[in-house]
């Protein structure tokens, strides 16, 4: 990695002038500084590495992100690119040093030419701007699920989903899965198959969506997506059926969504001590082009 807080902020504003200095001679390009080890220990301990993952560092200089992350778990594989040759081979020397070069490899690449589909872990650390541009890399190439980890600096207006503070900051990012558009499902409640056509709209992690069934609309609430894992609730009335609850709870893969709903229905009677109904159904969600939601509704919405 390049850097860490450790360094002091008069460090940081002495590199980042460096940087700017060069800007014209080298456009977005960080300088090298060694992460403090103490630093890459929590980062590698915040990104939570799991057995036969795969994880890579964007910048990775002396290497130290990469082979501590493969020293945390006997399993895990490392990639290191860095766009000086030298740093690369100097790394390459030190995971042959410690018994890693089977698990470890560490490539003379641009950043922005990194294979980063089939990684399961992204360390970094860029100047702001840069982080910046590589997000976009990020979002458009890694796999919903892919954490993101890094040091000192954010990735813009996306927030992280989990933050170790103290004594800097070291932040984790989950790529999310593409959620936003238009989705459709059936549903049988109450001996009728409904069709839902739902509206999602994304920013980064967070949700918000609408959705019609027959003219019902309703408006999607507790929206939660972590990588492929998305979760949500509708509260709406049916006609003959009344006021119902969806909890739904599902996985999202390409073009389809799908996993369970659970379905609370109103009391049979009007006494208030009566248990509601509920019933769990799957349920698979399919991306569509155009959506019904928009369909003409009329004026009779009784």
């Amino acid at each position: 990695m390049r850097m860490s807080k450790q360094l002091g902020a008069v460090a940081a504003l002495l590199v980042l002038t460096a940087y700017l200095g060069h800007a014209h001679a080298q456009e977005r390009f960080s300088l090298f500084v060694g992460s403090d080890p103490k630093t890459v220990e929590r980062m590698v301990k915040l990104a939570g590495l799991r057995d036969h993952e795969t994880a890579i560092d964007l910048g990775s200089g002396d290497g130290r992100i990469v082979l501590a992350a493969a020293q945390s778990n006997p399993t895990v594989r490392g990639i290191g690119v860095d766009i000086d040759a030298k740093l690369v081979k100097q790394s390459a020397a030190k995971a042959e040093e410690l018994g890693l070069a089977d698990r470890v490899r560490f490539e003379h690449r641009n950043a922005f030419d990194a294979d980063l589909g089939k990684v399961d872990v992204i360390f970094m650390w860029f100047f702001p701007e840069l982080m910046r541009l590589v997000r976009v890399k990020i979002l458009e190439q890694a796999r919903p699920g892919t954490r993101v980890v890094a040091a000192l600096w954010g990735m813009g207006s996306w927030t992280p989903d989990a933050v170790d503070k103290e004594p800097t900051e070291v932040s984790m990012w989950i790529v999310p899965a593409r959620v936003e558009g238009s989705w459709d499902w059936q549903l049988d409640v109450g001996g009728v198959q409904r069709t839902y056509s739902a509206i999602f709209e994304q920013q980064f992690q967070t949700l918000e969506g609408v959705v019609r069934t027959g003219n019902r609309h309703g408006i999607f609430h507790d929206l939660k997506l972590s990588g492929e894992q998305v979760s949500f609730v509708l509260m709406m009335t049916l006609p003959n059926i009344g006021f119902t609850r969806h909890e739904f709870t599902g996985r999202v893969t390409g073009n389809t969504m799908q996993g369970a709903v659970k379905i609370t229905l109103p009391p049979k009677t009007n006494e208030e001590d009566e248990e509601l109904q509920s019933l769990v159904l799957p349920w698979q969600a399919r991306r569509t082009v155009t959506s019904a939601f928009f369909a003409p509704t009329g004026v009779d919405i009784r």
